[in-house]
């Protein structure tokens, strides 16, 4: 995507989204928030890779709630790795390594917290059982992200990607108002 104006509205309709599906009822960790990550570094660039999902959180949060500062500072440091991923992936682009990206992003997502969780947190043993644990009651949390991840990632480039094909055979006409 080219034109600094259709970036900046689906940054924010990414954004939008990301805030609403933290809103609505859902799973736990059944969230937009890689989809858009990936999204936003593919098709918007290495700027919007990490500052989109950050503003969705940030803004959630600002409602949801903050909590402990190095855990919040882990989960917010994934989402811009994942957009990072997806800015990598704009020259290697297809429902492959998409789909790819979207497991290995909830992998990250499910190592890099739940480190941080027991690093930073009292619920588990400072030890190598501790971090075990850790991963271990993080399991759930993991599944749900990774169907989370892969409903939203293909959902969202789903869509756009069957937009632009439509727009291409000029079944979908977009017009500007002047």
């Amino acid at each position: 995507m080219k034109d600094q104006t259709s970036k900046i509205i689906f940054a924010f309709g990414l954004i939008a989204i990301g805030v609403l599906g933290r809103f609505l009822p859902h799973l736990w960790n059944f969230t937009p928030i890689v989809a858009i990550s990936l999204f936003a570094g593919v098709y918007l660039g290495k700027k919007y890779a990490v500052l989109v999902p950050l503003a969705a959180m940030l803004i959630s949060d600002l409602f949801i709630g903050f909590y402990s500062a190095p855990i919040m500072i882990s989960v917010y440091a994934s989402f811009a790795l994942v957009g990072l991923l997806g800015y990598f992936l704009r020259k290697h682009k297809s429902a492959e390594t998409i789909i790819a990206a979207s497991f290995i992003s909830s992998t990250l997502f499910f190592l890099v917290t739940n480190w941080a969780v027991w690093q930073f947190g009292t619920m588990y043993s400072p030890s190598i059982l501790g971090l075990w644990q850790s991963y271990l009651a993080g399991l759930p949390f993991y599944r749900n992200a990774l169907l989370g991840d892969l409903f939203y990632t293909t959902s969202i480039f789903g869509a756009f990607e069957f937009a632009r094909y439509l727009i291409a055979k000029k079944v979908l006409v977009i017009s500007t108002l002047k």
